[in-house]
């Protein structure tokens, strides 16, 4: 068997373990929520590529809910920050403490490390807190290390940001700046359950249930996964698409749509192309392909995009949300022809 048969063998064992593993995840979260398949599924997308995501819905959709359940599934250290207004970035990051040595009695600087060192971290109403604590989880964020008084960290992986924020209630918050969210890959927006979705909940949730979590997938298999996520072939039709749909968002360009003109001021970043192909690999894997389809990338423009695009006071002026600029871009970019 010579190398390239055996990385094949080898793909398809990792293939298995990650299909396996990711139906064992949904069952267990589907002891404790109920619904919110959607949801659910692109949050497990940010894990298999290793980005950031938030999640945004009114209070009581059970967003913090999810992410913790989500923690005790998995076998990962897990933290939570409740953003405030009063929250300063030591108290992401850690600080230096002066601390005795008991056998030789010498006084040294010892850092002690912050809840950012986990690998599932929860910033709980991100938006709650000002702008100078907010960039505290940047440089984690993009390079995986801490750096307090001129000394770097390194912080272990894997290593996600789920953020929540409240998009109601907006006295005292303060919105991320468009660079803090172009480094999530999701924008994730829990909405309101159907009516017999809500009784469920109701009546699950009023009952004296028990149940138990099961711990289904390590730190390393997660690893695993993301290298096998990047190994996904994606052909250049798709790729091509992705970056015209991306495109097609900004104003200025040449042959810009008429509504982008109208309604946009800045279009999505590179990010959100690299991101479209990344989600789609991991969506093509979680269906059970080893290869991106353009309906892939369709049906991750909007939590890939919707944070993205930053509409002008014309747009706000006739109710245009971002997703509705969205729907009318899936609309008018051309798709390719199956098989280029």
């Amino acid at each position: 068997m010579d190398k390239a048969q055996q990385n094949t063998v080898d793909d398809a064992v990792i293939i298995d373990k990650l299909n396996d593993g990711s139906r064992r995840i949904l069952a267990e979260l589907r002891k404790v929520i109920i619904a919110q398949d959607a949801v659910v599924e692109q949050v497990m997308i940010s894990l298999l590529v290793g980005a950031h995501s938030m999640i945004t819905g009114v209070p009581g959709l059970a967003k913090t809910l999810l992410i913790k359940t989500l923690a005790q599934v998995l076998d990962l250290r897990f933290k939570r920050i409740q953003f405030t207004p009063d929250l300063m970035p030591a108290d992401i990051t850690g600080t230096d403490i002066i601390q005795e040595d008991a056998v030789t009695g010498r006084r040294e600087l010892v850092f002690v490390k912050g809840p950012i060192f986990a690998n599932i971290l929860l910033a709980d109403e991100i938006n709650r807190t000002p702008p100078k604590t907010q960039a505290a989880l940047l440089e984690a964020m993009e390079e995986l290390q801490v750096t307090v008084q001129g000394k770097t960290y390194l912080m272990e992986g894997p290593f996600f940001v789920l953020a929540t924020q409240n998009p109601i209630e907006l006295e005292g918050t303060y919105p991320l700046p468009e660079a803090q969210l172009d480094r999530f890959m999701f924008n994730i927006v829990i909405d309101y359950l159907k009516e017999h979705e809500e009784l469920q909940v109701v009546t699950a949730t009023t009952a004296n249930r028990q149940y138990e979590l099961e711990r289904t997938v390590t730190g390393v298999d997660i690893l695993e996964f993301q290298r096998l996520v990047r190994r996904v072939p994606v052909p250049e039709s798709v790729a091509r698409y992705a970056v015209s749909l991306v495109r097609a968002s900004r104003p200025g360009q040449d042959g810009s749509l008429d509504f982008i003109k109208e309604w946009v001021n800045w279009g999505a970043s590179l990010r959100a192309a690299q991101y479209l192909i990344l989600g789609g690999k991991a969506k093509a894997l979680l269906n059970g392909r080893f290869n991106v389809a353009t309906e892939d990338v369709q049906a991750l423009a909007y939590p890939v995009m919707r944070h993205r695009i930053l509409t002008n006071f014309h747009a706000e002026s006739q109710k245009i949300t971002t997703d509705e600029i969205i729907r009318r871009l899936l609309a008018v970019v051309p798709t390719p022809k199956s098989g280029l």
